[in-house]
Formats: structure tokens, sequence, C-alpha cells
């Protein structure tokens, strides 16, 4: 049982990881483009509208599709006073509520965001300002994919921290949202 709960965790990682990766080379295109436009303003007293919503287009991802990356190489910021002073089988159960409550919210987030991006699928939706870029649609679906990814390595959370009910490992790496300041 728990070497299956580990290989489906395993391979929920795998899914998070190579999307993580693929979306954080938008952060190298979100560099190249605002050199760019800060070259263009300053050198050639030019600007453009749609290298200037490029940017917050490729913010987008860079933000949205990371979220799980970041929290399954555990790239976020905690301060733990209380946790690591709490007997083990109370840590798993924090992390097991934890983790079904982030994984609740992000499927909560993924059946509000659809029907807001299916509207501008259908109309079409594209930049409000003349010179803007088209299929703002895209833009907008990356709400639901990025809180996808967020159920998926949740879930993934979800399969480590229940094992050790299993007598499985006490480990619980990849998507802690525990780090010990008292270690």
């Amino acid at each position: 049982m728990v070497e299956t709960l580990e290989k489906w965790a395993h391979g929920l990682d795998a899914i998070v990881e190579v999307s993580g990766r693929i979306a954080a080379w938008s952060g190298f295109a979100l560099v190249v483009v605002m050199a760019t436009n800060v070259l263009l303003r300053y050198l050639f007293h030019t600007g453009s509208v749609a290298m200037q919503e490029l940017e917050w287009h490729l913010m987008s991802p860079l933000t949205l599709l990371c979220i799980a990356y970041t929290i399954k190489h555990e790239g976020h910021v905690q301060v733990d006073i209380f946790y690591g002073y709490l007997p083990r089988l109370v840590q798993h159960a924090i992390n097991l509520f934890s983790a079904l409550s982030i994984l609740t919210i992000s499927l909560i987030i993924v059946k509000l965001s659809l029907p807001y991006v299916m509207q501008s699928w259908r109309i079409g939706e594209g930049s409000p300002d003349p010179g803007g870029l088209p299929y703002r649609f895209i833009l907008k679906a990356l709400i639901p994919a990025g809180f996808v990814l967020l159920a998926l390595q949740s879930l993934a959370w979800v399969l480590r921290t229940v094992q050790p009910f299993f007598g499985g490992s006490d480990a619980t790496s990849g998507g802690t949202v525990s780090i010990n300041a008292v270690e």
C-alpha cells in the first residue's frame, strides 16, 4: 500500500516538475522583454503597447504555473514556532489537514475560474488597448492551469502524508508546508 502511494506521489511530482521547469523559462523571456522595452524607451524613444503587455503575459505563467513547483521544492517561506515540539503523530495530522485544505481550495478556484476563462474564450477577448495583444483567454486559462498543478502537488503531499498512518516512513518531503525553526 505504501509503495503504491509513493509511486502515485512520484508520478504527480513528475508532472509538477516538468511543468515548473518549462514555465520557469518564461522568467528568462520576461527579462529579455523588459530589457528590450527599456532599451527601446530610453535609447530610441519608442515603445510598443504589445511589448508592455507581453511583460505581464509572461509574468502570469511564471507566477501561476510555478506555485506548485515552488512548494514541491520547499522554496516557500515559513516559520514554525511550535510545530517542531509536537509529537510526530500530531505533525502528520497537521500536514494532512494542510494538504487537504490546499487541495480543496485549489479545486474550488479551478471550478470558479473555468466560467471566467470560457467567457473570455467565447467572446475572443483581446486587449482593450490599441496595438495590444489578442487572445487574452490564453492568459486567463493559466489561472485554472496553475491551480490544477497546485492540486496535483497537494495530492502528492496527501499521499506522502498518509504513508506513516499505514506503516510507511516518517519522511514527508515533496511539499511539506512546515519547516522547523527549532532544529
